[in-house]
């Protein structure tokens, strides 16, 4: 009997797909009032979307002439675009705790496509994702404005990537990790996979590498379904993006930064057990107390 919390292969997304319980009917935009919040919503965000691509191609031309692989310009200038789209659709958010300083990664839960704008509302961060994520409609848009890093799940390509990820971090670059593998409807943490954690443990990377736990917790507009901002199962990206946009008013979303984890000294599994916790912890903590487990 399969554990229905485990992510499953889900042939339409392309990837492990959690699935658990009934999925949530999505409300489609009510009569003109609905599909005018859709458009008074979608084109300033659209809009301002395909600004932040477009004059991120020459910044990124003159940040490589002065700074090399580091991107000390365009992290700031993906952070305002998200930030700025984020306005553009009403999802209010607020960050607590503070981005670490010196060389190490982010790991976060992961809970819907909305994770690339939020996320990155909060700190300039690189998104590290399966290489399939290149082909989806709207979202490859979103990944090219935040650099993403995308990688392969072939052994015999985990030595290269390897190195382009060990690389990346010398530059300065703050990559961020699902370790979960996974989206889910946004009311849970799931197991973090360690096998994800290996890369962290390269000898090239540098001896004070840290890790910053970061958790999400979407609030659902008032009347909503809890999980309203959850992108899980076999959810449609469209009808997911239409919902949002329509709903008559919108909820927010609270992330919270926790203290670096030091990767010296620890085994793959002992730091994703220590950084699940971390996790799970300052989750729990953003949860309404209503919906906090007994």
């Amino acid at each position: 009997m399969s554990d229905p919390a485990r992510p499953r292969i889900d042939p339409g997304r392309g990837a492990a797909t959690w699935r658990e319980g009934e999925a949530i009917a999505l409300p489609r935009p009510d009569g003109a009032r609905g599909w005018w919040r859709v458009i008074r919503r979608g084109v300033p965000a659209v809009l301002v979307l395909l600004a932040g691509v477009i004059l991120i191609l020459p910044l990124r031309g003159a940040e490589r002439l002065f700074h090399g692989p580091r991107r000390p310009w365009t992290g700031p200038h993906v952070q305002a675009v998200c930030r700025l789209v984020l306005a553009c659709m009403g999802l209010r958010w607020r960050c607590e705790g503070r981005p670490m300083r010196g060389p190490g990664a982010v790991v976060a839960n992961h809970s819907s496509w909305l994770d690339i704008l939020t996320m990155n509302a909060a700190t300039p961060v690189f998104f590290v994702s399966k290489a399939e994520v290149q082909g989806w409609p709207g979202i490859n848009i979103l990944t090219t404005v935040t650099n993403t890093h995308f990688v392969v799940r072939d052994p015999r390509q985990a030595r290269a990537q390897a190195e382009e990820f060990a690389t990346r971090v010398r530059a300065g670059h703050r990559l961020l990790f699902f370790p979960e593998g996974t989206s889910t409807d946004g009311r849970r943490v799931l197991p973090f996979k360690p096998t994800l954690f290996q890369g962290f443990l390269d000898p090239d990377l540098p001896a004070d590498l840290a890790i910053q736990p970061m958790s999400v917790v979407y609030h659902a507009p008032e009347g909503a379904d809890p999980r309203f901002y959850g992108w899980w199962a076999d959810m449609a990206l469209a009808d997911h993006l239409l919902a949002v946009l329509s709903a008559p008013r919108q909820g927010g979303v609270t992330l919270r930064l926790g203290a670096p984890i030091p990767v010296a000294g620890h085994s793959r599994k002992s730091l994703a057990a220590e950084a699940e916790e971390a996790v799970r912890d300052g989750f729990l903590k953003s949860l309404p107390e209503a919906a906090k487990p007994a």
